[in-house]
């Protein structure tokens, strides 16, 4: 199975990209640029990342048309991007954990699930978001994340216990009210 892999790639290698990059960017912009601001809890990180990610899949599209999944390499760019803007960001500004600004709040519709989405750790946001929002396989997902499909399955599970867990204990507070 892994040989047919490798060969469809192959013979994808040597065919020309079947869009262009401008009907690439209307039909997944702003997809990627949702799917990393649920990641990154961050709108503003996120628009910049995708935009970076965008610009990057631009300079090279001559290959990346011919990746499985461009999208979910410029999801994975954008986010790898954001990861090192902000480890730069604190090494930069060396500051303590209470110091740290809140985070710009998304347009949330006031739902419980967003807020607890935001509380999970990155890299559970990151899979959740590619296995709900992008309806990804959990192989297509590792190969996005570039991490084992043992982790993605580990993550997602996780993350819906944390889920339920948040979701249930605000559902309980509204009841008691």
């Amino acid at each position: 199975m892994e040989t047919d892999t490798i060969e469809r790639r192959a013979d994808r290698a040597s065919d020309p990209p079947t869009d262009s990059f401008e009907e690439f960017y209307a039909g997944t912009a702003d997809r990627v640029y949702r799917a990393l601001a649920v990641t990154l809890a961050d709108i503003h990180l996120a628009r910049e990342a995708a935009d970076e990610a965008m610009a990057r899949a631009f300079v090279h599209w001559s290959k990346v048309a011919r990746y499985d999944n461009p999208g979910g390499w410029v999801f994975r760019v954008g986010l790898n991007w954001a990861t090192s803007w902000r480890r730069k960001l604190r090494r930069e500004r060396a500051l303590t954990d209470d110091s740290w600004p809140a985070a710009p709040a998304m347009d949330t519709g006031g739902l419980a699930a967003s807020a607890a989405l935001a509380r999970l750790p990155v890299a559970q946001r990151a899979v959740v978001v590619c296995r709900v929002l992008f309806t990804l396989s959990t192989a297509e997902t590792a190969a996005v994340l570039r991490i084992a499909e043992g982790t993605v399955r580990s993550r997602l599970s996780r993350a819906i216990a944390a889920l339920r867990r948040d979701l249930g204990a605000t559902k309980l507070r509204e009841e008691e009210r």
